[in-house]
């Protein structure tokens, strides 16, 4: 299908979604009618007039809508994956939903920044509890009517025309007196916070529900003698009942045979998949035990150029760009992290967006579930991909992609991440596994591109991997996997 008429297929998935998934994340009762009448392909976004109230009214419906899309979408992925009779065919609504919800973000921040060119408020971003927020607080030039109430005074009615008056006082337009800040803050923390909240809740009654079940011994028929209690001395298996709690990231360690791999590393906007945007994606190829194939080339040239190939093949980076909105915005932080500055990265500008691209989506699948893709913290990748690539949630559930993830390599196989007060649980960046691995001098740093660090992982991986097997430790210890290992799903009953 061509011209975005995905979005109409998108839209036909809504019964089957609608009879999985009745509530979204925060138990609201999902009105798919709501759903069904959104423009997702041209924007949701609210458009407002220049005027002080239209654009605080712009921003508070904005948000809203917001709300309702991310609490959606954070409740696909469980539906879909517990689906195991398959009701759900297709993971595009999803798509299709994140699709909108990133050009409404853009329409938002847009709204932030109009604001503030018109002295509405004073933006800052700040973290709160699991998200960075945009805090909007009274605009200092201008006479806050009441700071408590985040009323902004903009009736322009005393001062001549300094460089600190507002711009009511030198327009002609009537604006109304006041612009209330209280209800157009962003409560994506708020929102979060209840919500991990509820999980852990449910996680308390699922635990007490066991330990019940356990004292009743109404696993007696299965367990005679009865069952221990959870967490007591004879299901640790010591005479202190302590017994270190597993990572879940473990599901993710490699096993003993594993050999082709391909390393993947993606840069983005920001760290939410339904709000921001893939920017640049490098991977290449690597055999972990045996040679490389023959033919490959031996040599590529990395943007640093102390990088040597080695043992890699089949490198590739790949760069996108970003909505005009978002280009106009700029990310100066990125630019920063990355050196690749959106403001040049426009759609206008010639470049392609990814999740407006099927042919670079079917690229990347095609590569993914071709052998093991490896990633450092891979839940990141996986949740960008679930949400950009079209077919990629389908072939997850399928069974078709394997992840293996360096993490966890390096939290349970390396000894060189002692936990201290500053990193608790060792230092486990990709920066510092790659240097203790050998794949990084300490003189420079992660490069915080794609291709350079997938580079770096992937011969990290296999220098680290060697050292586990001479040691026989590892994938080749008491606990360690056979098979190639690594995370995948499949068809459940």
């Amino acid at each position: 299908m061509t011209d975005r008429a995905w979005f109409d297929a998108a839209k036909g998935d809504i019964p089957q979604w609608a009879a999985s998934m009745p509530k979204d994340a925060d138990g609201t009762t999902i009105d798919w009618d709501w759903v069904r009448s959104l423009d997702l392909a041209h924007g949701v976004g609210t458009i407002p007039e220049s005027t002080p109230q239209s654009i605080h009214d712009a921003l508070k419906a904005d948000y809203a809508t917001r709300e309702r899309l991310e609490s959606i979408i954070a409740q696909c992925n469980s539906a879909f994956m517990t689906d195991f009779d398959r009701f759900i065919g297709s993971y595009r609504l999803p798509r299709a939903l994140a699709y909108a919800n990133r050009r409404l973000n853009d329409n938002i921040n847009t709204l932030l920044h109009l604001g503030e060119q018109q002295h509405l408020w004073a933006v800052s971003r700040e973290r709160r509890g699991r998200a960075t927020i945009a805090v909007l607080k009274p605009y200092s030039g201008s006479r806050p009517s009441n700071d408590d109430q985040g009323m902004l005074d903009l009736s322009g009615e005393a001062g001549g025309t300094s460089a600190g008056n507002t711009a009511a006082e030198n327009s002609d337009v009537k604006f109304p007196t006041t612009v209330a800040l209280d209800d157009v803050q962003d409560r994506t923390a708020a929102i979060l916070d209840a919500r991990a909240e509820r999980r852990k809740a449910q996680r308390f009654q699922k635990r007490a529900g066991d330990a019940a079940m356990a004292r009743a011994n109404l696993s007696g028929a299965t367990s005679p003698g009865g069952a221990a209690l959870p967490g007591g001395a004879a299901a640790s298996g010591n005479a202190t009942g302590h017994h270190p709690k597993p990572d879940w990231r473990d599901a993710y360690l490699p096993g003993r045979d594993v050999d082709a791999v391909m390393g993947i590393d993606i840069e983005t906007t920001g760290i939410d998949p339904a709000r921001d945007y893939i920017i640049d994606v490098g991977f290449e190829f690597m055999n972990m035990a045996s040679p490389r194939p023959a033919g490959e080339p031996e040599t590529y040239a990395y943007e640093q150029g102390y990088y040597a190939a080695g043992d890699a093949y089949g490198q590739s980076r790949l760069a996108f760009g970003v909505p005009p909105e978002n280009a106009a915005l700029g990310n100066a932080l990125i630019a920063k992290l990355t050196g690749i500055d959106v403001r040049g990265r426009s759609s206008e500008a010639g470049y392609r967006l990814f999740d407006e691209w099927p042919q670079a989506q079917a690229g990347l699948l095609v590569r993914l579930t071709q052998q093991p893709y490896v990633a450092h913290n891979a839940t990141f990748e996986h949740s960008w991909f679930m949400l950009n690539v079209a077919g990629y949630a389908e072939s997850y559930r399928a069974g078709r992609i394997t992840i293996i993830d360096t993490l966890p390599m390096s939290r349970q196989w390396d000894p060189g991440a002692v936990p201290t007060n500053e990193h608790p649980y060792g230092d486990n960046t990709l920066d510092a596994y790659a240097k203790r691995q050998g794949a990084l001098d300490s003189a420079h740093n992660e490069r915080h591109l794609g291709l350079e660090d997938s580079h770096i992982m992937l011969v990290a991986m296999k220098h680290h991997l060697a050292a586990l097997k001479a040691q026989g430790k590892g994938p080749w210890g008491s606990t360690g996997r056979a098979g190639v290992g690594g995370k995948s799903c499949g068809r459940k009953r």
